[in-house]
């Protein structure tokens, strides 16, 4: 598998910090991000090859759109399919809290029961890996095994103490759920989600049907990645879906269709504090105090050539998802965010740079 780069799960830390120049800001500011034909010259102009865009309001899809061309330099279709990086683990989240809602999996229960991986066999902590501190990023591991001096995953404190962001915590939660239920990950996400929720162009592993639809990545300079064409599930990464799919999954998970109440509600209850008004859930970064008893949920990804978000707000049950496929994609964040969830959008970013 070619060498993934993950970032903070949430991008717009990046954008906060400066990557914007102060030309690219005013810019996007004096866009209205709601009319499509200023969205595309905006794109074009600031190098944004595809940008996928979702927008739920009231619990209903309000606008699915794709902008940008292709490599082949066709119109990218609505059913344009993207790599959105980190943005897989809410899939790979779901698989498991659709288990705990069905009670064939307890959030609490050691997973060493069904894996320990080689590298740990010597290291008793092992035995304190659940769901639940997988899914709150409190494993201990690093982002990636290869992160670490010795190329091995190990533990950099022991589990539930703290939090770090790691990818290699949903691949160790993959292959515990992998042999408890003598099933692949990709075949019990087409179960319990892909299936019923007719995300038809939704998948875990490359399938080279998609060729021609795909949004390759590219750098800034305009230069495209070569796809990773995995052929494998990884719980952390490599997702490929489409924003119409996505959007499916998002308003059914907002209108309870997806899972039973009080799994919902474990899920958005605060499991780790990462600082005022913002906290981590199960598999979820939450945002608090938006007004109104609003909140908000997010997750975003980061590979080369990929930049995706997505922001729910349960109470309203609306959302706002996007995809891209170039490196310096984030900047689209917050100017979409403001001009489809004005103040809530504008709160989200203060609580981002507090203590900045």
């Amino acid at each position: 598998m070619k060498t993934i780069i993950h970032n903070s799960i949430i991008i717009i830390a990046l954008l906060l910090a400066g990557l914007k120049t102060s030309a690219q800001t005013s810019a996007a500011d004096s866009i209205d991000f709601t009319n499509d034909p200023k969205i595309e010259t905006w794109l074009k102009q600031n190098h944004v090859p595809v940008l996928g865009l979702g927008v739920i309001k009231n619990g209903q899809i309000q606008k699915l759109k794709v902008y940008g061309k292709l490599k082949n330099g066709e119109q990218a279709p609505l059913n344009t399919v993207f790599n959105v990086a980190s943005i897989t683990k809410t899939i790979t989240n779901m698989v498991a809290l659709k288990l705990v809602g069905e009670g064939k999996l307890d959030l609490d229960e050691p997973l060493y029961k069904y894996w320990i991986d080689p590298d740990l066999a010597n290291d008793d902590r092992y035995k304190l890996l659940t769901a639940r501190i997988i899914l709150t990023h409190q494993t201990g591991f690093a982002n990636w095994r290869w992160l670490n001096k010795s190329k091995k995953l190990e533990f950099g404190f022991t589990p539930g103490t703290k939090y770090q962001y790691s990818g290699e915590g949903f691949e160790y939660l993959r292959k515990a759920l992998e042999n408890k239920f003598n099933k692949k990950l990709d075949v019990l996400a087409q179960e319990l989600l892909f299936t019923p929720l007719h995300m038809n162009d939704t998948k875990y592993i490359w399938d080279e049907s998609i060729q021609n639809r795909f949004a390759i990545g590219y750098n800034e300079k305009d230069v495209a990645y070569a796809p990773t064409k995995n052929t494998e599930a990884n719980a952390a990464d490599l997702l490929k879906t489409t924003v119409e799919d996505y959007s499916k999954f998002v308003m059914a998970l907002l209108n309870g269709k997806v899972l039973k109440p009080a799994v919902f509600d474990e899920m958005v209850k605060h499991q780790v504090n990462l600082k005022d008004d913002k906290y981590f859930g199960l598999g979820w970064e939450m945002y608090d105090k938006l007004g109104d008893g609003e909140y908000a949920i997010s997750h975003g990804g980061s590979d080369p050539g990929v930049r995706t978000q997505v922001f729910l707000f349960p109470k309203s049950k609306s959302s706002l998802i996007i995809f891209t496929n170039v490196d310096d994609g984030y900047k689209v964040y917050e100017p979409l965010l403001s001009a489809y969830f004005k103040d809530m959008g504008k709160k989200i970013f203060a609580i981002e740079m507090k203590g900045r």
